[in-house]
């Protein structure tokens, strides 16, 4: 193990990512650089320097990606109208590229010839942020300490603590919750605990960001959600920061008791796994994006996007965002971006998002020919018998060779 003399790791400043920062310098007697970085976890990043100066770390980068995130991992991705199993919005999904981006520019910058991640080898996290740095760097050394160490429990992460003097100041006094979370701007995740049960109902004050539709407010709320070439600019009007859009809908959401989710779904590596997750602002984007394509997408281009989507989600979740195939699908989704502008008004009341109103200048809807009053002669209504009889060519002439029988 003596080739590794300086490792890159992700770096949250909680337990387990604690412990490798030791585990690593034992290990592999080398230096450890921490990257942790904020994409708007709801929590404090600047306290996770402290930890790190405490375990002997000289180069430490933390670093605000809110920005980034949304405008260069999100919103692309939801030009896609993107999700996996029809159900899950890929919050996690979404943020590991960025952060395996980090890794190995950070590994560039500081002259390391390794990076390290605390995920499971049990989960999809491994294969995302190593895919990722294989894409980025081919001869990168990555190190997943647990796939390879024997603390694969609480208690023997404590235990390693206290007997390395690892100042981790929730590891004997603070209660644990008993999930796991991942959180971002996009969303926040919960697994473990009671969930590991799909029959089991998710406790109540399991829930951080969001009411529960009981208890949302009697009244509806509506916005107005403004896009230009399919990413939303301004809400009710202000022009806001990518960032700042996601944070914004994410409250108004999590008040009107939008975005719960609790799915089964099936990992790459080949488990079922129960999740419940909260996307407000993810579920309300997804709503007034397809809201907005419809009165301003082709038909067949917005046909297309759907027979795409789910390649789309399923390369996303796997981890296979640098892919040339991911690339690929971007440029062909961006492309039919240019015309989706306009505003979309929605209707918020407890947890549905409900589409009222959808104008653009762009709209290839023509009220002279789709009304049911006089038309004026835009749509000679004698046409369509030739087009049904052309249609139903085929079926007719299987019909009559019995092709057609039950």
């Amino acid at each position: 193990m003596s080739d590794v003399k300086k490792v890159v790791l992700a770096y949250s400043g909680g337990l387990d990512t604690s412990v490798i920062v030791k585990w690593l310098k034992e290990t592999y007697d080398c230096e450890v650089v921490t990257f942790t970085a904020d994409l708007g976890q709801g929590e404090e990043v600047e306290p996770a320097r402290a930890k790190a100066q405490a375990l002997g770390v000289k180069e430490i980068y933390i670093e605000d990606l809110r920005e980034t995130f949304v405008r260069d991992y999100v919103f692309p991705m939801f030009r896609a109208n993107t999700i996996y199993e029809g159900e899950y919005l890929l919050g996690t999904s979404i943020a590991r590229p960025l952060i395996a981006r980090r890794l190995i520019e950070i590994a560039n910058e500081t002259g390391a010839d390794a990076i390290s991640h605390g995920a499971t080898g049990k989960g999809n996290d491994q294969v995302r942020f190593e895919l990722g740095a294989y894409a980025l760097k081919p001869g990168v050394k990555v190190i997943a300490p647990w796939r390879e160490w024997d603390l694969n429990s609480r208690e023997k992460l404590m235990n390693y603590c206290e007997e390395h003097d690892i100042p981790v100041d929730f590891a004997k006094n603070k209660k644990k919750s008993p999930y796991s979370m991942d959180a971002n701007l996009l969303h926040i995740s919960y697994e473990g605990g009671v969930l590991e049960d799909p029959w089991t109902e998710a406790e109540e004050d399991m829930w951080r960001w969001s009411v529960s539709p009981e208890a949302a407010p009697d009244q509806a709320t509506y916005i107005d959600l403004t896009f230009e070439r399919g990413d939303i600019v301004a809400i009710d009007g202000q022009t806001m920061k990518p960032h700042d859009v996601l944070s914004y809908l994410n409250k108004v959401g999590g008040d009107n008791g939008i975005g719960r989710l609790d799915i089964v779904e099936n990992r790459y590596v080949g488990m079922k796994s129960r999740g419940c997750y909260e996307t407000p602002g993810g579920t309300i984007m997804l709503r007034a994006r397809r809201a907005i394509e419809s009165i301003t997408l082709d038909r067949e281009s917005a046909h297309l996007k759907d027979e795409l989507m789910p390649k789309y989600a399923e390369l996303i979740y796997n981890g296979y965002w640098w892919s040339p195939e991911r690339k690929m699908l971007q440029a062909a989704i961006d492309q039919t971006q240019g015309s989706v502008n306009g505003v979309v008004r929605l209707k918020l009341y407890k947890g549905n998002v409900i589409v009222v109103g959808r104008e653009s200048e762009d709209s290839l809807f023509d009220a002279s020919i789709a009304t049911f009053e006089d038309d004026a002669g835009a749509y000679d209504q004698k046409d369509a018998e030739g087009f049904i009889k052309l249609n139903a060519l085929r079926l007719r002439i299987a019909a009559k060779k019995g092709r057609l029988d039950d």
